[in-house]
């Protein structure tokens, strides 16, 4: 079973509590997301597994990883790298600051305090099956003609975060 440190709307640590009822409670608990490119400025993207209780078989980010209790979002985004991933010494840089996301659908609803972070890696994927079943690089004009035509393929915390992105300036450094 798996726990999250819960938090108010401000920020203020709460109770630690079973993660299916943090989704279906709506209460607000802490994630990482890393977004991965290699060095000809592609971005990795990973289809998450047939087995995910949230949008199975939908594309996200390199990661997206809930943190443990009390672990710091570095801390997190690193260690999401390597569990799903098998990433392993690559540098990250956070993007922005902390921010708060709401998603909700008619069966859960989920309140995030995330910390998205960037990095380059050229390396070997490993991938853990049972959080990930294909990657891909990609770059920016074929992510944005694919998201326009197909968006229902990517999870809305990937849509919302991707059009953040692509309006603060950062996309253009780090993938055109």
């Amino acid at each position: 079973m798996e726990f999250f440190r819960t938090f108010d709307s401000s920020g203020v640590p709460g109770e630690l509590v079973e993660r299916t009822e943090v989704h279906k409670k709506g209460l607000w608990h802490k994630a990482a997301q890393v977004l991965l490119f290699d060095s000809r400025k592609q971005m990795l993207i990973q289809q998450r597994s047939s087995t995910k209780d949230l949008y199975p078989d939908c594309w996200d980010y390199a990661v997206g990883e809930h943190l443990q209790p009390d672990e710091s979002f570095a801390a997190g985004a690193i260690r999401g790298l390597h569990e799903e991933l098998g990433v392993v010494d690559c540098a990250l840089n956070e993007v922005g600051t902390v921010q708060k996301l709401e998603i909700v659908t008619g069966e859960y609803c989920d309140r995030e305090f995330h910390q998205s972070f960037y990095g380059y890696y050229d390396g070997p994927i490993i991938l853990d099956p049972e959080e990930v079943q294909a990657w891909q690089y990609i770059d920016r004009a074929s992510l944005d003609s694919w998201l326009e035509h197909e968006p229902e393929q990517f999870t809305p915390w990937f849509r919302h975060h991707w059009t953040m992105f692509r309006t603060t300036g950062l996309a253009k450094k780090l993938i055109e």
